[in-house]
């Protein structure tokens, strides 16, 4: 992404506060004003009172001093607000409009993405975008104009001198624009290591009972050393560029500063050209200077920003996989049944998952999938609520293509449950209800009491009001599974998904948990993925997935009599 269209996506950040904009640019234009204003103010000082000793000057001129600083303060505090206010405001919408845009990504997204590089695009990367809009916004409006008021003066002094000295300006602006290309280089290296150190600590401490079981710390202590060690490099390799750019400025200035020293002495000299008027030259060039200098120091860090913004809207430019169509209309109430038609899809479009699934479910009826560990089973219950889409064939509710609805109208119809137990650092209520933190509170307690997790919530010390930590941790497994439920129960959806929603408890945890699904799948069309098979003998149907096919159907008395895949997958279980 070129540098023009990043600033030009910038700009359109900025168009919304045109008007503060507007006002900010006023101010910068009477702080410019001023500071020629000042420069100039060098010539009476020093030719009428120090040379004519002329006492009015020296009556007025240190009021009219006064008050001209005076003036310039107000205004430079009045374009440094607005501007920060915009910059900041402009990073808020940014950082809101980045985590929403993850959020509406498809589920693909995330199993390509590493959690810790989507947290390094909202953190890091618009930290950066925050520096260069901050100062961008801020020092550059400013100074540029600054500059071109301190130009109109130095012509108005020594029209010649001027010419000389805007001869070193392009000098000073080489090492600028060499020096950013490498900034810009660096920077978006420094960025995609920052991604990577993000993601080890995310793994390293959502995995910690992994990494303590398996006496893995002092692994993981060196894989994050060694990160940080190429973090480190690029950020000495910036800094190196940083210790040549700012000598060699100064150098180009001293060279520029010693030549006008030398031409304009010798206009004083020869009587051409008064004291003050050299001085008021001087001083304007040292003023001009000064902001040439700023940009060469805040070069890095708008090449930084402007790395971190490709990144930025690379990632708002991602679309997602699975939107609704524009025409799509909502789905009415589930009450005849689900079918799946030739149904055939894989991940990556090359190795299918599922195969020629033809499955007919009416509503009402508990339906088993049971399978070896690979045969598609989690793969054909996320295409229900289309976390993912079909490849060819079809799936149907009461005879509508789930492509021909909105994702929400259907997502609203389906509940699911997970082996993988997903809760958020907040109150018990608030994890019941989520989906609709509105719910009434006896609706919520309702849910809790059928989900048998009321009495181990009222056993809590803050009841509903306790906070269980990232991912639930303060509670067991089998507490954090019959919130789920709860959650589930709660919802009140017509289209039940359970994924080995048992396989991970123990003996009288599951107890406790089957208890409550049944009364979750009462009266609810439901899809049970079971790798427990004495957890789904009493399910309506059962069908066995093998190799992404499905290659028996029936009763689990049926099945057995088979003496087919599920007997074998039986047998492995009960055998002994």
């Amino acid at each position: 992404m070129s540098n023009k269209i990043i600033i030009s996506r910038l700009y359109n950040l900025l168009l919304p506060y045109k008007y503060q904009f507007l006002i900010a640019m006023f101010a910068a234009l009477v702080v410019a004003a001023l500071s020629g204003a000042q420069a100039y103010m060098v010539k009476p000082l020093l030719d009428k009172i120090f040379f004519e000793r002329n006492t009015y000057f020296l009556a007025i001129l240190p009021f009219a001093l006064v008050a001209l600083f005076a003036v310039k303060a107000f205004f430079y505090g009045l374009n440094f607000y607005l501007l920060e206010k915009i910059g900041q405001t402009v990073i808020r919408e940014m950082r809101s409009k980045v985590f929403e845009h993850i959020h509406m990504q498809s589920l693909s997204f995330f199993h390509k993405t590493p959690t810790g590089e989507l947290i390094s695009r909202i953190i890091a990367d618009i930290n950066y975008m925050q520096g260069a809009v901050s100062t961008v916004v801020v020092g550059l409006l400013r100074d540029f104009l600054q500059v071109i008021f301190l130009l109109i003066v130095i012509f108005t002094m020594n029209w010649k001198l001027a010419m000389l000295s805007i001869i070193f300006l392009p000098a000073a602006a080489i090492p600028i624009v060499k020096f950013g290309q490498a900034f810009r280089r660096i920077s978006t290296r420094m960025q995609e290591e920052t991604a990577v150190v993000s993601n080890i600590v995310h793994e390293s401490i959502t995995g910690v009972p992994v990494v303590k079981a398996f006496s893995m710390e002092h692994y993981e202590s060196k894989r994050f050393s060694k990160q940080i060690g190429k973090l480190f490099d690029t950020i000495m390799e910036d800094a190196r560029y940083r210790r040549i750019q700012h000598p060699l400025m100064e150098v180009i200035g001293g060279i520029g500063m010693a030549l006008i020293i030398w031409f304009g002495g010798k206009d004083v000299i020869a009587g051409n050209s008064t004291p003050g008027t050299f001085f008021a030259f001087l001083t304007a060039l040292v003023m001009i200077y000064e902001p040439i200098k700023a940009v060469s120091k805040i070069n890095s860090t708008v090449q930084q920003g402007l790395a971190a913004a490709a990144r930025v809207f690379n990632l708002l430019d991602q679309t997602p996989e699975i939107v609704s169509k524009p025409d799509a209309l909502p789905l009415e109430p589930f009450h005849q049944s689900i079918a799946l038609h030739k149904l055939q899809f894989s991940y990556d479009g090359k190795h299918p998952v599922l195969k020629d699934i033809n499955l007919t479910v009416p509503a009402g009826e508990i339906l088993a999938i049971v399978g070896p560990s690979g045969s598609g089973k989690t793969s054909l219950a996320n295409l229900i609520p289309r976390f993912f889409d079909i490849e060819k064939g079809s799936l149907r509710i009461d005879g509508v293509d789930i492509r021909d609805v909105t994702l929400q109208s259907l997502r609203d119809q389906i509940a699911i449950v997970t082996q993988q137990t997903i809760l958020f650092n907040d109150t018990i209520r608030n994890n019941i209800a989520y989906g609709d933190l509105n719910k009434p509170e006896e609706d919520i307690r309702n849910a809790a009491d059928a989900a048998h997790a009321l009495k181990f919530i009222e056993a809590l010390p803050e009841g509903f009001d306790t906070v269980i930590g990232e991912s639930g941790i303060k509670l067991s497994g089998g507490e954090r599974q019959r919130l789920s439920i709860a959650r589930a129960i709660l919802k009140n959806a017509p289209i039940l998904v359970l994924d080995e929603a048992t396989s991970a408890l123990d003996t009288e945890s599951e107890r406790e948990v089957q208890r409550a699904l049944e009364n979750l799948m009462k009266n609810r069309t439901t899809f049970v993925i079971a790798h427990r098979l004495s957890t789904i003998k009493n399910a309506d149907r059962i069908i066995v997935i093998k190799g992404g096919r499905i290659v028996e159907e029936g009763t689990h008395d049926d099945l057995l009599r088979l003496e087919g895949e599920y007997e074998m997958l039986y047998n492995m279980q009960y055998r002994d």
